[in-house]
This record gives C-alpha cells, structure tokens and sequence, in this order.
C-alpha cells in the first residue's frame, strides 16, 4: 500500500468518528473496516494505531479500538493550549529563523494560497499542515517542535472540520500571511500574537466547530 493510500484509510477512519458515522464508545472491528476499504487487516490495523495518538480512538486490552469522546471542555482547553504553545513557536522563530526556513515558510504560504483559491478546504488542510510545521521547524527549539507536533496531531480532525466552516479558509489565508510577515520581520511579539489569535477557538469560532460536529452528527444519524 502507498503512503497517500494509506493516509487516505487513515483520513477517511478518522472523518466517519468526527461526522458521527462511529459513536463514541463503539468498537472499530479490524476484520470490518479492511473489508470495506478493501485492503489487509495491516494497515487498518496501523490507521487505528495512529488514530489512539490524536486522542480519537482508545486501544482497550480485549477490547481493541474503541471511539473515544472527547468533551467540548477538552477540545476548548486543547486549543487553548495549542495557541500557547504556537505562540511560543512563532517568537522564537521570529528571532531564529534562517535563510532556509524563511523559503521554507514562503514556499508553504504560497502552497497555501493555490490550494484556498482552488477552493479545496482538505487541500487548504494539508498544505496548512506544511506552513504550522515549517513554523516549528524554525523556533530551532527540538523539544517545542515535538510538543507542538504532538498535539497539533491531537488536533487534526478538528482542525480540519473548522477549516470547513463557511469563509473560514479565506481567513486562514489572511492570517498566514499576518504570521508570516512577523517572523520575516523579526518581530516577536507581533509573531506570538498573530499566532495565538490564528490557532485560538474562542467564541464564535468555536461555537462553529462545536456547532459543525453536531450537525454532521445529525446529518448521519438520519441517513441511517
């Protein structure tokens, strides 16, 4: 299997447990899912092994994966966390960023603004991924890329979902950019603002995300 056929198993998993397709505390059966993406019980198997890491499935000893079901409490205080710590981020790659990482940094901001023209929210998500990365990699500080990493996998499916709310990818677009001039510019403070405000889940935006949840929820549950 390719590394984009596997990612698109993992993706495709982990788009059911967000809409609502899997139910938090159901069981994912091995045997089920690799019939019905029609591939070996290996890669299904790596797919849910992943999945326990973002915090969306559990691996229970006799039980195998189970949905997990986080609060909105934990969503909100993850984000909130994850601004802090992008924040963070931003600033010292603001004072240390080097000739590579600034290509870096502009290649994926322009990645970024094809893929919102193009209008394609899950494209706009992956090259969005390159950009956060890049941002990480440029603090030049290996144990806060490796926190920031961690939970921005945590994250990816509500990630995601957000950038699927109406006008959300043209705003996303707008705040790269705020970002991007700040670290170029060796601005710290404006880095670490611009940062916090982009990943921050606060008010209407997350009544949006939670709201988007609920409605894919429905939306599955009447189809059944």
């Amino acid at each position: 299997m390719s590394t984009n056929t596997f990612h698109k198993l993992r993706d495709e998993i982990e788009n059911d447990i967000v809409a609502g397709v899997y139910e938090p505390g159901e069981r994912l059966d091995e045997v089920q899912l690799a019939t019905r993406f029609g591939v070996s019980r290996t890669p299904v198997r790596e797919a849910l092994m992943q999945l326990s890491a973002t915090g969306l499935v559990e691996i229970r000893p006799r039980r195998g994966a189970i949905v997990a079901d986080p609060a909105p409490e934990r969503l909100y205080e993850m984000f909130e966390v994850m601004a802090e710590l992008e924040g963070m981020a931003g600033a010292m790659a603001a004072r240390r960023h080097t000739e590579a990482d600034r290509e870096a940094l502009v290649q994926a901001h322009a990645r970024c603004e094809e893929a919102a023209k193009a209008g394609d929210s899950d494209a706009y998500y992956y090259e969005n991924e390159i950009f956060h990365l890049a941002v990480y990699a440029a603090s030049h500080s290996g144990f806060l890329e490796e926190q920031c990493g961690l939970l921005h996998r945590r994250l990816r499916p509500y990630r995601r979902l957000q950038l699927r709310v109406r006008n959300r990818v043209g705003s996303s677009v707008a705040e790269h950019g705020a970002v991007l001039a700040a670290i170029l510019a060796g601005d710290e403070a404006a880095a670490r603002s611009a940062l916090k405000a982009h990943v921050a889940v606060q008010g209407d935006r997350f009544s949006d995300l939670t709201a988007s949840l609920t409605t894919r929820r429905r939306v599955t549950e009447a189809a059944r």
